[in-house]
């Protein structure tokens, strides 16, 4: 990250603005190395930089409460968050929320979309590839790790176990291990490709709040079993891409239809249409919306609020 210290040239100040990152995030410095190359504003970590800074942003996930501070006149207060306001409920505090000027967060709504689309290219590979063979010996795969649950995935991922062979890879529910030397998101896809299926269960169900799990499979080659928000079908490419686990009536029906599925080769490809039809004009659109780097966005309205700040006050006095 670049920082605006003492060593840093003065100029640089008046002539960019500044966006200060007020907290951690979660417990570690906001990782924005490749905001060294935005040349709009001057992004830093260091706090003595508060008095002279355009946007101050705020990790609100790795916040209790609204620190005391002096807002400067013209000051743009920044709510950052991809986390659920499920887990993290400041963020559906409207005091709190109150008191920012710009949010960031997963939600469409808001001022700097953060989302959790890959880029257009990865699917654009994903429709001109081939299926991946299902070579698994089990029709579900689950990659899972963390214990958070705040849509009932646990348990329903548990019944499941008992009712359709799962092979778990994640540190919950254990009971595979890679069979493939690590390889970070290459080898995850290619694990998830050789099963028909692939448990996509979000920790929280909010709006908006879609995250990687119901992408990876779809870019795998895999049908996701999706729990998760409830417009789930905006995000995807198709409505028949992936399966909505909240519209069956229980675990017992949902391995029912997954058994069923895994039994006729006609009916599971009919997943698949939508490689086959293309991407749609309005997910090109979405993908395009998303592609956006959200603090080079934030950048943008900084430098346009800053500049319009200095032609207000230079106004009075221009011949």
């Amino acid at each position: 990250m670049r920082a605006l210290g003492p060593g840093a040239r003065s100029g640089d100040s008046r002539e960019r603005p500044v966006i200060l990152f007020y907290n951690d995030f979660f417990g570690r410095p906001p990782d924005t190395r490749s905001l060294a190359r935005c040349d709009g504003c001057i992004f830093t970590t260091d706090r003595r930089a508060y008095s002279k800074a355009a946007a101050v942003v705020f990790h609100v996930p790795s916040m209790r409460k609204l620190p005391r501070l002096r807002k400067r006149r013209g000051q743009l207060w920044v709510a950052w968050s991809m986390e659920s306001d499920v887990n993290y409920p400041l963020l559906r505090d409207r005091d709190f929320m109150g008191a920012f000027d710009l949010t960031m967060t997963y939600r469409r709504s808001s001022d700097v979309w953060c989302s959790y689309l890959p880029w257009a290219s990865a699917f654009e590979d994903a429709v001109s590839a081939p299926l991946p063979d299902k070579t698994a010996d089990a029709p579900v795969v689950m990659l899972q790790s963390a214990s958070i649950d705040r849509s009932g995935r646990i348990p329903l991922a548990r019944e499941l176990m008992n009712r359709i062979p799962v092979h778990s890879y994640g540190r919950f529910m254990n009971n595979r291990q890679f069979p493939l030397e690590d390889r970070g998101s290459e080898t995850k896809r290619a694990l998830i490709g050789s099963y028909k299926f692939c448990i996509a269960f979000e920790n929280s169900i909010a709006v908006d709040y879609v995250t990687e799990k119901l992408f990876d499979p779809l870019l795998a080659g895999s049908v996701p079993v999706y729990l998760g928000a409830p417009n789930a079908d905006s995000f995807a490419p198709a409505s028949d891409s992936f399966i909505n686990a909240s519209k069956f009536a229980g675990p017992a029906e949902l391995a029912e239809y997954l058994t069923w599925l895994d039994s006729d080769d006609e009916a599971y490809r009919q997943y698949f249409r939508w490689r086959e039809r293309g991407l749609s004009p309005q997910f090109r659109q979405l993908l395009s919306d998303a592609e956006k780097e959200p603090f080079w966005h934030l950048c943008e309205i900084v430098a346009a609020r800053s500049a319009e700040q200095v032609r207000r006050w230079q106004w009075p006095w221009r011949s």
